[in-house]
């Protein structure tokens, strides 16, 4: 049963490594190309998460990657675009990729450190004191590649794994990027004053 639950989150989880692309396009093509190409993909999800949540269509080969709780309403994809959407459109360059690489890396080793390692459970949360020990850790390693600033990159690695884990009501796709970025953007001012 583990070992079919961790296979499930790693097929899920690989698709969350499309974001290179997304970060790719940025860093090589610039903000306009990216969020056009993030807006004309956005259109084509929520079509087919309309057809998919008002017409019961399934979708050949992802079907099965939609968690439980998705299949009754949108699908954790759509708020990592809307989540990028938001990075690249409002923060600077550093911020967006890290926050995006957050969403995508620091969740992924969170999930596959709580699957497989987790013993501890965080009160109130179906998370892993471990799992989110890990993704602080890889938040903190982007945030100190990325940014120029360790403290802002402690502080964003921070709120980055504070969203994951106890924001459960909104969907962590979007609260990583929104929080993180948005903190690192208010530290980057007041260092700056």
């Amino acid at each position: 049963m583990a070992s079919s639950i961790l296979i499930r989150e790693l097929l899920r989880k690989s698709i969350h490594v499309t974001s290179f692309i997304i970060v790719l396009v940025y860093v090589y093509l610039g903000k306009q190309i990216v969020l056009d190409m993030l807006i004309v993909y956005l259109a084509f999800i929520l079509l087919i998460e309309h057809f998919r949540l008002s017409h019961g269509t399934k979708i050949p080969l992802l079907d099965f990657l939609y968690r439980d709780k998705e299949r009754s309403c949108v699908g954790g994809h759509v708020f990592f675009v809307l989540g990028s959407v938001v990075a690249i459109g409002v923060y600077s360059k550093e911020v967006a990729i890290a926050s995006i690489l957050m969403v995508t890396l620091g969740d992924m080793v969170a999930s596959l450190v709580g699957i497989t390692a987790g013993k501890t459970p965080i009160k109130g949360t179906n998370k892993s004191l471990e799992g989110s020990a890990a993704e602080f850790f890889t938040n903190l390693v982007i945030g100190s590649v990325l940014l120029e600033s360790y403290p802002v990159a402690f502080v964003m690695a921070a709120i980055a794994t504070l969203a994951e884990t106890w924001l459960s009501g909104i969907d962590d796709n979007l609260s990583i990027p929104v929080f993180a970025g948005f903190s690192a953007e208010l530290l980057l001012l007041l260092i700056s004053m």
